[in-house]
């Protein structure tokens, strides 16, 4: 891609910017390793941008189509759930009380997991050896960001948040 160094130093001054205005700044640190799946994720979709409608019939495309679409579920609900319960203040990440409804009955990061389905789908538009590798930093870094975030959630909301991981999984309802 002849522009892919602009847009990824573009995409990333952006992202760097939103991960100090919501995160860093407040000393919300998960969002040190979230910066790294978010930069995993434009790597992967500028390297994969000019696929992204080829062999539209094909196994990976329609497997990645699935993924991509339950991305944006998961988002669309598990924000509008925070949203709706977790009365932020302030800041998005500011949340005043723990959500249990939902999808958050299940699984404590649904976000994540929707971060975690986009950068799986748009890994399968082209599988290489770079791609794979963004792919698994994805997963990685958002199980980190996952990992941290628990922590904070503990010293946010004591015992409730305990009783609450005892209950749910993290990212796959039954599962994980």
């Amino acid at each position: 891609m002849k522009y892919f160094w602009i847009y990824f130093a573009a995409g990333s001054a952006l992202i760097i910017w939103l991960s100090w205005a919501v995160s860093i700044r407040a000393r919300r640190y998960h969002g040190i390793a979230r910066f790294f799946a978010f930069e995993s994720i434009l790597a992967l979709f500028l390297l994969n941008v000019r696929v992204w409608f080829h062999d539209p019939w094909s196994a990976l495309q329609i497997l990645s189509w699935i993924l991509l679409s339950g991305s944006i579920l998961l988002a669309a609900g598990s924000i509008s759930l925070y949203l709706k319960f977790a009365v932020p203040r302030g800041q998005f990440e500011n949340s005043t009380r723990l959500v249990e409804t939902g999808i958050y009955r299940f699984i404590r990061h649904p976000m994540y997991g929707s971060l975690m389905l986009l950068g799986l789908g748009i890994f399968l538009k082209r599988v290489t050896a770079l791609t794979s590798a963004l792919a698994f930093v994805v997963v990685l870094a958002l199980c980190l960001t996952a990992l941290i975030e628990e922590g904070e959630m503990r010293a946010r909301f004591g015992e409730d948040y305990t009783a609450y991981r005892r209950r749910t999984k993290t990212f796959i309802p039954f599962l994980l």
